[in-house]
């Protein structure tokens, strides 16, 4: 399975307070190529993120399985309780077996 960065902005807040709940915004910029084409042209390959999973510790804080009939650049919002300091790393993985990879670090006081 390829790696590769994926732009994508990630709002969050660099600290809370212990419990709080964090909204945490994603926004990928991602063509979303659904292999459907101008009559008369190529066929192109399918490219969707078809999932976005974010993980603190290798536990999972959050997943969303996306279909094709999502936008191109997707994005998400959600909330997490703050347990813990440490790095959040998000996961988008997209048709063919790429993965994309962005961690953003969270200070829990």
């Amino acid at each position: 399975m390829a790696s590769a960065t994926l732009p994508a902005r990630i709002t969050m807040p660099a600290e809370a307070r212990r419990s709080e709940i964090v909204e945490i915004r994603v926004l990928a910029r991602h063509p979303m190529e659904r292999a459907i084409d101008a009559p008369g042209l190529r066929p192109v390959a399918r490219k969707i993120i078809h999932t976005l999973r974010v993980t603190q510790e290798g536990q999972e804080l959050f997943r969303i399985e996306l279909s094709p009939g999502i936008a191109a650049n997707p994005y998400v919002a959600f909330t997490t309780r703050a347990e813990r300091s440490g790095e959040l790393v998000f996961e988008w993985i997209e048709d063919g077996g790429v993965t994309y990879e962005r961690r953003q670090s969270l200070t829990v006081t």
